[in-house]
This record gives C-alpha cells, sequence and structure tokens, in this order.
C-alpha cells in the first residue's frame, strides 16, 4: 500500500523550492512507478497488484497546466549539469542521464499521469484510495466534525472528478484515527481504511486475528492494521535495506557541492538539493566527503536480491500465521508513495522485483479491494485512536513546535460552520464562501504542522499556515460586512488558490439523518 501525497504546492514562481518538491517527486517516483507498473502489467508471468491513494492536493498539481509545463526545461537543467561532472563520476552520471532522458520521454508522450493511474485500476492492477482533500490531521479538527466532514466530502467530490470513478477507500492523514471517525468516513461513501498495528490491536473487542485479517466497524467501515515485520525491512536506513553500503546516498546531492557561481548561472542564490546524486552510502557512519562513488549495475543486483529475501521473509511469516488461523492470513504493508524513488532510489527497481518474483516465491499479491470482497464475515470492533507517527499517537502534530495551529485551526472552522449555515449564505456571496472554504482546507493541512515538527524549512511552513489564514479571515470579514473584495485581489486569489474547482460551502452544513 503505497500514500502518493504533495502538500499544495503549486507556485507562480519558476525555481521555487515549492517547485522542485513536486519535480523532484515526479522525476524520482511518480514516473519511475508508472513506469514499472505498465511494464510489469504487460508481462502475462507477472500479476502485479498495489493499493495508492492519490491525494487531491497531488492529483491537483499534475493537472496544473503552468507549473507543468516548466517540467522539462527543469529536467534539461538538470541533464546539462551532468555532462560537466568530473572523470570518476562519469558511469552514475551517465546512468541517472539515461534515467532522466527516460522521464522525459515519457513526460512528452505520455503526460495525463491520472489516466494512466486510471486505467491500471481498469486492468485490476491498481485499487486508488482518496485521502483527506489537504491531508488535514483529523482528530485535531475533531471539535468541529463538520470541518472533517469538508476534508472528506470534497476529497470524494475531486477523486470523482479527476478518476471518473468513487474512491472505496481512504487514507486517513498520518492514519490518524479518533473515536466516532468512522462515521463520518460512512456518511461520505467510504468503505475501508488503514491503521497502525496498535489500532486494530486496542481494539475492543480484541480482534480474533490481530493486524492479519481486516475488522469492521459499528459503522460500516473495514478497517486494515500496518504490519511491522513487513515494513520494517523496506523502510529502515538502519535495520533494513535501503541503508546497504551499495545503494545511492540521498545526502550527498551536488546542488549541495556545486560553487555559488555556478548555482547563479542556473537561477539559485543558496545551495538547494538537485536531485542529482551520484554517490552510494558506502557506510552508513561514514562523512559525505568519504562515500564512494555510485555502481548502478551492483545497486541493480542488491535490488533483486533483497526482493527475493523480502519475498522468502513474508512467505515464512505467512506459514507461521496459518497454522494459529482458519483463514488467509494477510501481510499489509504501508508506506509514503515517495519512499521508493527519492528517500530509496531503488525502491521502484524492489518493487519491479516483487512484481516479478512473487509467483515463484509463492507469495500472493492483492488488492485492499480484492480482500474485502473475497472476506464473507469480519469481526466487528470499535478500533483504537491512534497514528502511524512517533509514538503511536497524535503527539508529533500537537507538541511545542506547532500546538499554535490547533486553536487558529478550531476558531476558523467554527467561524466558517456558523456561516454556512445561515440563509442569506445560501443565497448570496457564493462565490466567496467557497474561496474561503479553500482557504480554510490549505491553511489545515498538515504537512506544514509535520515540517514545523521536524524544524525543516519552517519559515515556509508558518508563512503557508498564515497566508490562507489571513485570506480566509479577510473572505470572511468581505462576506459579514456584504462588501465585494477589489476586483484584482480576487482575481488573483483564485488563480493562485485555484485548487478544487467543485467545491461546495454545503458540505460544510451538519446534516441530521
Amino acid at each position: 500500500m503505497l500514500h502518493a501525497h504533495l502538500p499544495y504546492v503549486r507556485s507562480a514562481e519558476s525555481g521555487s523550492l515549492e517547485e522542485d518538491w513536486y519535480f523532484q517527486a515526479l522525476m524520482e517516483c511518480y514516473l519511475p512507478l508508472l513506469d514499472v507498473l505498465e511494464t510489469s502489467s504487460k508481462d502475462k508471468a507477472q500479476s502485479p497488484k498495489l493499493t495508492i491513494s492519490l491525494s487531491p492536493t497531488l492529483l491537483s498539481l499534475l493537472t496544473d497546466e503552468e507549473l507543468n509545463n516548466r517540467f522539462p526545461s527543469w529536467l534539461s537543467l538538470r541533464l546539462d549539469l551532468l555532462t560537466k561532472v568530473p572523470d570518476d563520476e562519469k558511469i552514475p552520471a551517465e546512468d541517472l542521464s539515461s534515467k532522466i532522458l527516460n522521464q522525459l520521454n515519457q513526460w512528452q508522450n505520455k503526460r495525463d499521469l491520472i489516466s494512466r493511474f486510471a486505467k491500471l485500476q481498469s486492468k485490476n492492477v491498481l485499487d486508488l484510495l482518496t485521502c483527506a482533500a489537504t491531508h488535514g490531521y483529523l482528530p485535531l479538527l475533531r471539535e468541529h466534525p463538520e470541518t472533517i466532514q469538508g476534508q472528506l466530502r470534497t476529497a470524494v467530490i475531486e477523486h470523482q472528478r479527476l478518476l471518473n470513478s468513487s474512491p472505496l477507500g481512504i487514507w486517513l492523514p498520518e492514519c490518524a484515527y479518533y473515536e466516532g471517525l468512522d462515521r463520518l468516513i460512512s456518511e461520505a461513501g467510504l468503505r475501508y481504511a488503514i491503521l497502525d498495528g496498535h489500532g486494530l490491536l486496542h481494539a475492543t473487542p480484541r480482534p480474533r486475528y490481530g493486524i492479519y485479517a481486516p475488522i469492521c466497524s459499528k459503522n460500516g467501515v473495514a478497517f486494515f492494521g500496518r504490519d511491522s515485520n513487513a515494513t520494517l525491512p523496506v523502510w529502515s536506513a538502519s535495520e533494513g535495506f535501503p541503508g546497504d553500503p551499495y545503494y545511492r546516498e540521498f545526502h550527498k546531492d551536488l546542488g549541495w557541492e556545486l560553487p555559488s557561481e555556478q548555482l547563479k548561472k542556473i537561477g539559485l542564490n543558496e545551495p538547494r538539493p538537485l536531485g542529482l546524486k551520484l554517490y552510494r552510502v558506502t557506510d552508513q557512519t561514514a562523512p559525505l566527503k568519504d562515500k564512494k562513488v555510485y555502481e548502478p549495475l551492483r545497486a541493480k543486483k542488491q535490488a533483486q536480491k533483497h526482493a527475493k529475501e523480502y519475498l522468502q521473509g513474508r512467505r515464512l511469516q505467512l506459514n507461521q500465521l496459518s497454522k494459529a488461523m482458519d483463514i488467509k492470513p494477510l501481510l499489509v504493508a504501508p508506506f509514503d508513495a515517495e519512499l521508493f524513488g527519492h528517500w530509496w532510489f531503488e525502491g521502484t527497481n524492489f518493487l519491479a522485483e516483487l512484481f516479478r518474483q512473487s509467483k515463484q516465491e509463492q507469495v500472493s499479491l492483492t488488492r485492499l479491494c480484492d480482500v474485502l470482497s473475497n472476506t464473507p464475515r469480519i469481526q466487528l470492533c470499535n478500533p483504537c485512536p491512534s497514528s502511524w507517527g512517533k509514538g503511536g499517537f497524535h503527539d508529533y502534530w500537537l507538541n511545542e513546535s506547532n500546538a499554535w495551529i490547533v486553536p487558529e485551526w478550531t476558531r476558523a472552522g467554527r467561524a466558517f460552520v456558523k456561516l454556512c449555515q445561515e440563509k442569506r449564505v445560501q443565497e448570496l456571496n457564493k462565490e466567496l464562501t467557497n474561496q474561503a472554504a479553500r482557504e480554510l482546507l490549505l491553511a489545515q493541512s498538515s504537512d506544514w504542522s509535520f515540517i514545523l515538527r521536524a524544524g525543516t524549512t519552517t519559515k515556509l511552513a508558518k508563512d503557508r499556515i498564515n497566508l490562507h489564514l489571513q485570506r480566509f479571515w479577510e473572505l470572511m470579514s468581505a462576506i459579514n460586512e456584504d462588501k465585494t473584495p477589489k476586483d484584482d485581489w480576487l482575481k488573483s486569489l483564485k488563480q493562485e488558490d485555484s485548487i478544487f474547482p467543485l467545491i461546495q460551502f454545503s458540505d460544510w452544513i451538519h446534516s441530521d439523518e
């Protein structure tokens, strides 16, 4: 299970840091991932199966023409830089150039990534899930459930608009759950979600099969539990595969090493990762200056080896579980999609090898929707509040670095829900109210809370939160005072925050059923 997500980092400014986040994700993760899935699905000897959530904000970026038109020149710039590396870096540089040329070719010939994902779902390769509209951390929005309702319903509408199908499953942001959330999930038309293992293990009553089978809540939502044994080898650099000495070193990037004069020639005033990495892990404790040059062929062989080792480990695990269960055990291994290709460069090769080797290693791959279709009886349990963040609950998004945001969300949410209940809004100012809904959603993104806690690009995160809140309150003031904002301000705002064209403020109105 992969969670494909980026915050709404649309930027009209060419060369911005936010633009880099998106373009690097395209180059290193989403284009290689689609290539692997399409290639594997054409091989009759393979049965690739994958569940993947596509967040509404990522889908919006994938449809942004102005932003996407800049991607080819961004790739070309990196191709040019790779021609100027020293002789001892030529082999990995040429290999990386070949990969980037492939991405460029894909983009020019098969640019509509959303339709490619949809086609793979129609071929029963993918099970496409949605996420909350802007990845809001739902337990921290619970004081006004209508704001969660708005997050969920907006997400479903956007998924339907862009993928021409209604999502049945959802990736809850950060796998975060609280008691009663299942009712709102169900009312949004969603039927299953993924939790961290303790979300199931501490459910009431305790699930008979632990995390190795789905459970169903009283409101009719099925939940799957993350298996740590199936995930640790893949995500952990210290204990798993990504820390192998022959895999590409993530932190040694040309952007940190080029002289300032050369950086200025490509439009950068300060060092920044460029997605150009030519060295291998070597030794995890070694300083970056002591890293050895990357060997692409050796790394590819390691991915083949590790895929086989992983499948054999799961086969052993499944065999042991089968002895104690009277149904087929299920192992759910969820990850952030960008682990594959971005954080772990060889990750997409690893996935390709899983698809290629799974039959010979006697491990059946499946999708979550297929599991539910083939499971006639599911135990009724109430999941436990949880998340997959550090500590397992909500403290990563509620601590001294970011707790100040929560009362801001609460105050804005309260005001917006109250406004939406008023009949005058239903007759006037629909355009302004819908734009206020967009700004509220964008301010609620958990990505900025995460960045504040992690301590990276914190100014950008604070600025984003405050910007959307400021715009929200300006719109609210105009609505409440029946004033029309200046045309140029409103036009600029609608162009910059043009996400969710079908948004409807009525989704924030509580309905008693």
